[in-house]
């Protein structure tokens, strides 16, 4: 009988118990990378086919109007947050990342097939817009079910490790879009890819979100029948029972989604617009910067391991704080990619202390019956004022001449972040999922499986 005892940082679970874990990791994981590879997917095809969707003018105006249906999907993801927050906290994990990646494989196959402006008029930017709606609620939910599934299947001791696959596949997510288009663009021509080659990348997210369903279903239950039966299971009255975890969660994600996407979305304008390099040294260079920072992301979750949740979160908001101004600044001055490269995983190896823990440490702060709603909707809501409006921000500083504003910006953020890792307890020792296994939750029986796969005993 395979059997995982929690109690200890030094527990050692059998050979077989152990594979499971990593099965569900991957299972989990592969969800993670089709569904933010089917969301990013859109931005870097929409100069390809915003044409076909949006009344004849100039580029501009119709990458505008591409731009804003993005922005649309992107602002639905606090309803998905509370949507799927609702079905893993009430039907359980397993049930919800099931529905989350159908909803995406939907979006993406409704994009894939749309009729063109030219055919339907005013009907085709309508159904894109309908697209993206859903593909925002699914990517909106994805966040924080995957955060707490992730968390809860992890063996004790090696919690951080586990969870950093989740920001593993969400940045190989944004990488595998741009390398589809990239080999698209070697084998097909612009008129091509303007007629028809951009609805390839739709059809291959489509295909590869029902094989993460059908891997998804393998997956067993980490929640407690115990927990989905509590009167406020999944409640916004029951996740509101922890303010105090619901606003240092937000405090975290707000200098966390800030930062990320200050030096990985932001910096590729940034790296044109201010550091006068042309766009294809600055893709090649954020490309390599991004590969790179994927990587690193499991050995950070295992030192975090090591010397703590708290203690690498610590870390990171004295570091940002500290090399934000100085590193945007060399970055504008930087004179080679090479440098500019050099530079940027400086910044990333900081931001790498909490992206790799980002889902633990919010799991940790949440009971059982309300996690994946409590972490999902204060990620959601705190990305989109903070990380969804970073580009704008940036730019509107810059375009006002005060560009260097938006770096003391980051560096705000960053106390922030400070404020809310003194306000956190030491989650490896009183946080709720190591509550979780002191009473011995046990997840329930699935599809065949052992009852006993990642049992508490």
């Amino acid at each position: 009988m395979a059997t995982l005892t929690h109690g200890s940082a030094t527990a050692h679970p059998d050979r077989h118990d152990a594979m499971r874990r990593v099965r569900a990791i991957v299972a989990g994981s592969s969800g993670n990378l089709v569904e933010w590879y089917d969301f990013y997917v859109y931005s870097f095809t929409a100069l390809y086919f915003a044409a076909e969707f949006f009344p004849k003018g100039n580029q501009t105006t119709q990458l505008l109007q591409a731009a804003g249906v993005f922005a649309a999907g992107f602002f639905m993801r606090p309803v998905g947050s509370w949507l799927f927050g609702w079905l893993a906290d009430k039907r359980g994990r397993r049930f919800s990342m099931m529905v989350a990646v159908l909803m995406m494989c939907g979006g993406s196959l409704l994009v894939a097939v749309l009729p063109t402006y030219e055919q339907v008029g005013l009907l085709a930017p309508a159904l894109l817009l309908l697209a993206r709606l859903i593909q925002g609620l699914s990517v909106g939910g994805e966040y924080g079910t995957v955060a707490t599934y992730m968390s809860e299947v992890a063996e004790h001791g090696r919690r951080g490790f586990y969870s950093s696959f989740q920001y593993v596949t969400l940045i190989g997510g944004q990488l595998l879009a741009t390398l589809v288009l990239v080999v698209l663009q070697q084998f097909l021509s612009d008129a091509e890819l303007r007629a028809w080659g951009w609805r390839v990348p739709f059809f291959i997210g489509a295909v590869a979100a029902v094989i993460a369903f059908y891997l998804r279903r393998t997956l067993a239950e980490t929640s407690s029948h115990t927990a989905r039966q509590h009167k406020e299971a999944g409640s916004l009255r029951g996740m509101l029972r922890y303010p105090r975890s619901f606003f240092v969660v937000m405090g975290f994600t707000a200098a966390g989604s800030l930062s990320f996407y200050a030096f990985t979305t932001y910096m590729q304008k940034y790296l044109v617009n201010t550091a006068g390099f042309d766009a294809r040294h600055a893709t090649e260079v954020m490309t390599a910067a991004l590969f790179c920072f994927m990587l690193l992301q499991p050995a950070f979750g295992a030192l975090a391991d090591r010397i703590g949740r708290r203690t690498s979160m610590l870390i990171y908001s004295v570091l940002l704080m500290l090399v934000t101004v100085p590193v945007f600044t060399a970055i504008g001055n930087a004179s080679n990619p090479v440098r500019a490269f050099a530079l940027i995983m400086a910044a990333l190896v900081c931001v790498s202390f909490y992206t790799s823990i980002s889902g633990l440490i919010k799991a940790e702060l949440f009971p059982m019956h309300v996690r994946a709603l409590g972490v999902g909707l204060s990620y959601a809501l705190a990305n989109a004022l903070f990380g969804g409006t970073a580009e704008y921000a940036a730019l509107w500083f810059k375009s006002v001449g005060h560009e260097s504003t938006f770096f003391w910006y980051v560096v705000g953020m960053g106390g922030v972040a400070l404020i809310a890792v003194l306000l956190m307890p030491d989650t490896r020792h009183r946080g709720y999922l190591t509550a979780d296994e002191g009473r011995h939750l046990e997840p329930e029986r699935i599809r065949g499986q052992s009852p006993n796969s990642f049992s508490r005993t």
